[in-house]
């Protein structure tokens, strides 16, 4: 799984030439740095950096609150056409985006939100996903603890406030790193939805960076990947064992 990784960080180093010669070379013979340097020339890279960490942090507090109250919804109120209105939500995962994309993209414009964050943002401030996997982790809590909070005076609100919310953070944790991952790779929708550059995120920034297919400069679209990719590998790596956790602990597998 490590050889990709490495080979790319070699790619980002070496030259043109070297990349695409037949016969494979493991490493460069002199190290190009300044591969690194020409991404800032080609991509407005900072901006489309923080454009996407602007889109990640939004859709991630959102993705949050709604699918944790709908998955506390779904899994403990009792409510007339629950399990319809929950079926809708779930059959949304059964139904490719590219399905409704154009309906999207007309929304949006009718918004007026082309070419902005409130666009790009829109289509993932909820996730059925999520909404599943929160019902999943509200539903192994044991019942006692609502009933003795009950007891205690608590109204429905606190006690899914103070009592079952604290006790579902590491589900919360897998959502919110899925979330971030989700949102820091999209390319389709944001390609759709932004014509310049400096509106774009970073992978779709980098898409452009092959529109040429025949002056392609392999080394550089490494490089940008290498530096679009580092954020998102750091976030993971150390936040892994929540991952891990949070997934046994709402028994998805």
């Amino acid at each position: 799984m490590a050889f990709p990784f490495l080979w790319q960080i070699i790619m980002s180093l070496s030259t043109n030439a070297e990349v695409q010669s037949v016969v494979p070379t493991f490493w460069p013979a002199e190290i190009q740095w300044e591969n690194y340097a020409t991404v800032f020339e080609r991509l407005p890279f900072l901006s489309q950096l923080r454009t996407s960490i602007v889109i990640t942090i939004i859709r991630c507090i959102a993705q949050i609150a709604l699918c944790t109250l709908a998955g506390y919804a779904f899994a403990r109120m009792h409510f007339r056409g629950r399990a319809l209105v929950l079926a809708l939500v779930l059959s949304i995962l059964m139904i490719p985006s590219q399905v409704y994309l154009i309906s999207q993209y007309q929304i949006v414009q009718g918004f007026g939100w082309l070419n902005t964050i409130a666009g790009i943002v829109a289509p993932g401030l909820f996730s059925a996903f999520g909404t599943f996997l929160m019902r999943t982790a509200f539903l192994n809590l044991p019942t006692e603890l609502e009933e003795a909070a009950r007891l205690d005076g608590a109204s429905p609100v606190r006690t899914f406030w103070s009592v079952m919310l604290p006790l579902a953070l590491p589900s919360i944790s897998v959502l919110a790193i899925t979330s971030a991952l989700w949102s820091w790779n999209e390319l389709l929708w944001p390609l759709v939805i932004s014509t310049y550059q400096e509106q774009m995120p970073l992978a779709a920034g980098l898409a452009t960076l092959v529109s040429d297919k025949s002056n392609t400069n392999y080394p550089v679209i490494m490089a940008a990947s290498m530096m679009a990719m580092a954020p998102i590998l750091i976030l993971f790596i150390v936040l892994q064992r929540r991952v891990i956790d949070g997934l046994a602990f709402s028994g998805l597998k």
